[in-house]
């Protein structure tokens, strides 16, 4: 467990599911309201994704999940786990996820979230971390190159259930 600027970052349990997925909903109502169809924002469901969290929260060793709480109150998560690319060499990790919600952001909690879930990799003997990030999404992109993360030249698209997103991976040594 770890703290920054008042916050306190800790491993993700499964009663937290219910937090996460609000949290998860809010974050993509704000951050992609620019890149997807509203619709298709409109459309995410706290239940639904509850239902995912709930699954995903079951610890197996190779990966996890952290949270945010600012007043007891869960504001971001960042979730990793070993890369689910083709070819990942071994001891290649993935950021899966990271969301705030918007009045989380630029106060210095996604710095500490990304920077706990970087040291628990380390923690679990990963020596390489990659994450996928929609090439439109410059805000993020800035704060992964601030985090010392690099763009490795890798492009692919991502399938939402709207459309097909380009998205670029990101790497660094761990």
């Amino acid at each position: 467990m770890s703290s920054a600027a008042g916050v306190v970052v800790r491993a993700a349990t499964p009663d937290d599911a219910r937090a996460i997925a609000e949290v998860h909903v809010a974050a993509w109502r704000w951050a992609y309201r620019d890149d997807l169809p509203a619709a298709f924002l409109d459309g995410l469901t706290v239940d639904d994704r509850e239902r995912e969290w709930s699954e995903r929260l079951t610890p197996d060793g190779r990966g996890g999940a952290l949270v945010a709480l600012e007043d007891g109150v869960l504001v971001g998560f960042c979730s990793f786990g070993p890369s689910r690319d083709d070819g990942a060499p071994d001891r290649t990790a993935e950021i899966l996820t990271i969301y705030l919600l918007e009045d989380a952001v630029s106060r210095g909690i996604g710095r500490a979230l990304f920077a706990a879930a970087t040291d628990r990799l380390r923690d679990l003997g990963y020596t390489r971390a990659t994450l996928w990030v929609m090439a439109s999404n410059e805000r993020s992109r800035r704060f992964y190159e601030r985090a010392g993360w690099s763009w490795d030249g890798t492009t692919s698209d991502h399938r939402f259930d709207c459309a097909n997103v380009p998205i670029v991976r990101y790497a660094a040594a761990l």
